[in-house]
């Protein structure tokens, strides 16, 4: 496996990663992802139909683009879920090279007149279709909104002439490479779909809201992650077979996997006797910071920005 840094010298502008797939570590991030199986079975499913039907079926009868955007909550595993879908899309195809292309968007924009519509033509119609010729290629779109943001929603201040460019730069160039490359496949994520231009999600094959985490799966995330320390500190185990453990869980419902692994660092700060001793945490211990994460951290900053 080759894994180009970013600021490794045959990486066009934009691109922080290129790596060969498949690739073990990241289909360890798919697994590591708790999610409802039926998500990650349509995800899995839509990726493998770009690289399938596209290549045979003519866009007149099924308009596809070779898109897929999801969407959710910041800490619901976007990025590490797009990352091993693009590893068990490639695994899918046996003895097939594929590529991963991660773009770094804020890279692209710039306040100067005309020059972020120019970074992002280049980008796509440039290196990526480079990338395309030479095999089947994924793209990672990260923060998709930074590129296609809402114009509809632009101030007249701030330059919205040169926004509404890049912004048409992206959809032209999705519209050409859609025509030109049916071996390639963009995955994007954002945090507020409500920030992306419209003509951009009607572009998309799929748009997949990744939710929080129900009961169930912040069990699954908080037993992994105090079995993971237990590793180190054997007696942390234990917690995850205490009677009071699914009350720790329901507790957390609300936070987004992130926030869960963190709620745990935060019950080991509780106090310097157990940020010294980490063994001697307890499960009243666990149950409050779980309380207090999601007191604090709760659903309302995005339903109401839905």
């Amino acid at each position: 496996m080759r894994t180009a840094p970013a600021n490794d010298a045959d990486l066009a502008k934009g691109i922080s990663a290129s790596r060969e797939l498949p690739d073990p570590v990241l289909g360890a991030l798919w697994d590591s992802i708790v999610l409802d199986r039926e998500i990650k079975q349509q995800l899995l499913s839509q990726a493998m139909l770009n690289f399938t039907m596209r290549p045979k079926v003519p866009r007149t009868v099924l308009p596809l683009h070779g898109v897929i955007l999801m969407v959710g909550p910041p800490g619901t595993g976007k990025t590490s879920l797009a990352r091993g879908l693009a590893h068990r899309t490639a695994e899918s195809f046996k003895g097939a090279p594929f590529r991963l292309l991660e773009i770094e968007p804020h890279t692209l924009t710039s306040s100067a007149m005309g020059k972020t519509q120019r970074a992002v033509s280049e980008l796509f119609a440039q290196s990526i279709s480079e990338a395309a010729m030479q095999g089947p290629t994924i793209v990672l779109l990260d923060e998709v909104e930074t590129l296609a943001v809402d114009r509809s929603k632009l101030s007249m201040d701030a330059n919205p002439v040169d926004v509404h460019r890049a912004t048409d730069a992206v959809l032209v160039q999705l519209d050409a490479l859609a025509e030109r490359h049916n071996n390639l496949l963009f995955i994007a994520t954002s945090n507020f779909p409500q920030a992306i231009d419209s003509a951009f999600t009607s572009r998309c094959d799929l748009v997949l809201e990744i939710p929080l985490p129900d009961k169930h799966a912040c069990e699954l995330i908080l037993r992994d992650c105090l079995n993971g320390l237990a590793k180190i500190y054997p007696a942390i185990g234990e917690l995850a077979l205490h009677r009071d453990f699914s009350a720790c869980a329901a507790a957390s419902v609300g936070l987004d996997g992130r926030a869960i692994r963190k709620m745990v660092a935060n019950a080991f700060a509780a106090s310097p006797e157990i940020a010294m001793h980490p063994e001697r945490l307890n499960v009243t211990q666990l149950l409050a910071a779980a309380k207090a994460a999601s007191k604090g951290r709760g659903t309302t900053e995005w339903s109401a920005a839905r």
